[in-house]
This record gives C-alpha cells, sequence and structure tokens, in this order.
C-alpha cells in the first residue's frame, strides 16, 4: 500500500504515536512528513510503503496555523504543557497587541523552544530539557508571509498564520509576549495547511484506523 495519507491530528497524541498506530492497522512501512506538537491539532501528512521516501520534498513546504494564546504567563515549554515561570498583572490593549504583531513579518530570527524537537549534537532539545540539561538553541531565520491578529478578549487572543518550513508557532507567541512585557502562551495550536494540502481535506485517526 503507497499512499498519501492526511490525518486531523487530535490532540495529546505525538506524531509518532500515529505512525506507530496506522502502522500497526496497515502492516505497512509508515512515517510522517513533520511532527506537531502532542497539544496541537490538525494536519498531520502520513507516508505508506514506497512514499516515506518521498518525506524530505514534504519538509520544505510552507505552512499554515491557528493559535490561541494568553497573555501574562509564561512557561518552560511556552505552551500549557509545561511549568510557569513567570506571570505579570500587566494589562495590554488590543491596540498595543496589534503593534506587536505587526512587527513580525517578512523574514525573522526565531530561537526554537527549549522543549522542540530541534538537534542540539544529534539529541533533540526536548531530551536535554527533560533531563535538566541547559538547552543553548541557535537562532534560525525564518519567514511569515501572513500574520492576522483574530479574537482579543484579554488576557486572551488569537491568530492565523502562513509561514516557512521549520517555523515554531509557541516561540512566535513568546517573542510577542516578550516584547510586550507580560509573556505569553500557546493554549492551542492547529496546523491548516501543508503546501497544497488542508485540514479540509484530512480525516479524522479514528476514521483512519476503522
Amino acid at each position: 500500500m503507497d499512499k498519501i495519507l492526511l490525518v486531523d491530528k487530535p490532540k495529546g497524541f505525538t506524531s509518532s504515536r500515529v505512525v506507530e498506530l496506522i502502522r500497526k492497522n496497515l502492516g505497512v512501512k509508515v512515517g510522517h512528513t513533520g511532527t506537531l506538537d502532542p497539544l496541537a491539532t490538525g494536519l498531520l501528512i502520513i507516508l505508506t510503503g514506497k512514499h516515506t521516501k518521498q518525506a524530505s520534498s514534504f519538509l520544505s513546504l510552507d505552512k499554515g496555523y491557528q493559535v490561541k494564546a494568553v497573555l501574562g504567563m509564561e512557561t518552560d515549554t511556552f505552551d500549557l504543557g509545561g511549568k510557569i515561570v513567570r506571570q505579570s498583572d500587566k494589562g495590554v490593549t488590543k491596540a498595543e497587541l496589534e503593534m506587536v504583531v505587526k512587527g513580525f513579518h517578512d523574514d525573522i530570527w526565531q530561537i526554537p523552544p527549549p522543549y522542540s524537537s530541534k538537534k542540539i549534537g544529534g539529541r533533540k532539545a526536548y531530551e536535554l530539557a527533560r533531563k535538566g540539561v541547559a538547552v543553548n538553541i541557535p537562532p534560525k531565520k525564518v519567514s511569515i508571509y501572513s500574520l492576522e491578529l483574530g479574537k482579543f478578549e484579554f488576557p486572551y487572543f488569537t491568530l492565523s498564520c502562513d509561514v516557512s518550513s521549520g517555523f515554531y508557532v509557541r516561540s512566535l507567541v513568546h517573542d510577542i509576549g516578550a516584547k510586550l512585557g507580560t509573556g505569553a502562551t500557546v493554549i492551542e495550536v492547529r496546523r491548516t495547511r501543508v503546501g497544497p494540502y488542508r485540514v479540509e481535506q484530512a480525516k479524522n485517526l479514528e476514521e483512519i484506523l476503522r
């Protein structure tokens, strides 16, 4: 079976777990084309059989995301799954938030989150971070093609963005919070697009495993 499967990944599953479940179900070679955090939902492209050899061609594709975040809090993972390391009761207006969001456009330098799959000396950053090893991840140039502020009801706000491969939405939210002086943390992330593939075309995991 040689297929390209578009999966709407549920919350709480790692990308590797999704691959494992599909492999057991189909009994063929299976791989994914770019991880999604356990907290995240949305489009995960799974390749089976001979298509697994094409995985690298998917890694460079642009991505689309929708994110919900909260101001006034910072965690070590940059999302709600982590330990709170900072809190602030400073107020922020929509105008102030809009001004900061508008500052993120085109090419930017971004530092991936300490808890990420970015490899440092051959080890994934999150493996080192979990062991208490200080992780020094160098910044990487990434691109923002569009970034829009959606709902804002302090301290909560939503964003939608189209970005280059290698972009971390958690880092974007963290950096927005840093510029505002309040801290900010991701609550929800949904990947809506990978290149020409869209989450509306995807099937949920239960449907695929039937």
